[in-house]
């Protein structure tokens, strides 16, 4: 009987660290699967340096991410190159919006040029803030930067989404480089799919019509930013929409009088400082550039009036007060004379 019984708790003990062994393997499978960094998604990561929605700046991004700002995701079919951030965090010197966006290292002229694409799809953007403020909602999700001037940027790509629409807007900023004080810079902004900048809410808690032909939450769509002889060629491309594409010289400026000034621009800022300027007429020829990409959150409280929770990052997780973007995609290209 002592001798039956002993040889039944082997048998068990055997099997229990077969299923130990088993389980051990299933895990390091998991370990591995969850180890995958940004850079082996993208690899031309070592072009890029990036600050975080806290703060952080890294200046090296091959092997690394940071669990709720940047690391990778996998929707069941694809992997994705995550960047999350808060309306409110630590950010740049030089603004009051916060980011999880990579920096391009080497810098172009627009005479040189330089060419960026990415694959994406915006899964979030604030969902607190003031309707009548342009920048409510919305997130920035590839740029063009001077690093010279009056620093500039001569492209913003933007998402928007007001509360309560199924459908978003995509749409391109160009930032005048201002003749003398750059007091009266202003943004001229055009539609790619959905509304542009100008449209906004009659009151904090109302909302323009919901755009037909916008891009929903989750949807994919991609864009290529080409900058060849100081000519700025810009492509948008989604399966469920019309291709759409731009042309816009970054070296001859269009509002370098007074009378060129858009009627958009006298509406946007008519109750701000802001916006009254006019633009040299080179524009950004022979200025320093450099392209951006991720999530660059235009929700701040200063200018929007999102609930920040204090500045608590993770309250405003739960609650709405962030921006989240899915790269698939994305390439860079430095051109030389």
């Amino acid at each position: 009987m002592k001798k039956s019984l002993f040889i039944v708790v082997l048998i068990l003990s055997i099997v229990s660290c077969k299923n130990n062994s088993k389980s051990t393997s299933i895990e390091k499978i998991v370990s591995k699967k969850e180890a995958k960094y940004p850079s082996d998604i993208m690899p031309f990561m070592d072009e890029w340096k990036i600050l975080l929605g806290d703060g952080t700046r890294k200046e090296n991004l091959l092997k690394y991410k940071k669990e709720d700002f940047f690391y990778v995701e996998n929707d069941g079919v694809d992997d994705w190159v995550v960047y999350k951030t808060p309306n409110s965090g630590i950010t740049s010197k030089n603004s009051s919006n916060t980011r999880t966006e990579l920096h391009q290292k080497q810098y172009w002229i627009p005479e040189v040029g330089g060419k960026l694409t990415g694959t994406l799809k915006v899964q979030h953007v604030s969902t607190t803030g003031d309707a009548t403020k342009a920048s409510s909602y919305s997130v920035v999700i590839g740029q063009i930067h001077s690093d010279e001037g009056h620093e500039n940027e001569p492209l913003k790509i933007y998402y928007k989404k007001f509360p309560g629409h199924t459908k978003g807007s995509v749409f391109w900023n160009y930032e005048i480089n201002t003749k003398g004080n750059n007091i009266g810079r202003f943004d001229y902004s055009t539609a790619v799919w959905g509304h542009n900048f100008s449209v906004v809410g009659d009151s904090a808690n109302s909302y323009p019509k919901e755009p037909e032909n916008g891009i929903a939450l989750g949807e994919e769509f991609s864009y290529e930013v080409n900058v060849e002889n100081g000519i700025m060629y810009l492509t948008f491309t989604s399966e469920n929409h019309k291709t759409m594409q731009f042309t816009k010289s970054l070296v001859k400026s269009e509002f370098a009088t007074r009378k060129d000034i858009p009627e958009q621009v006298l509406k946007t800022y008519a109750n701000r400082e802001k916006g009254g300027g006019i633009e040299r007429e080179i524009a950004y020829a022979g200025e320093l550039q450099y392209f951006k990409q991720g999530a660059y959150n235009q929700a701040n409280f200063k200018s929007t009036k999102s609930e920040v929770y204090g500045g608590d990052i993770s309250k405003q997780y739960a609650n709405g007060s962030f921006a989240e973007v899915w790269f698939k995609k994305a390439t860079l290209l430095s051109k030389t004379k």
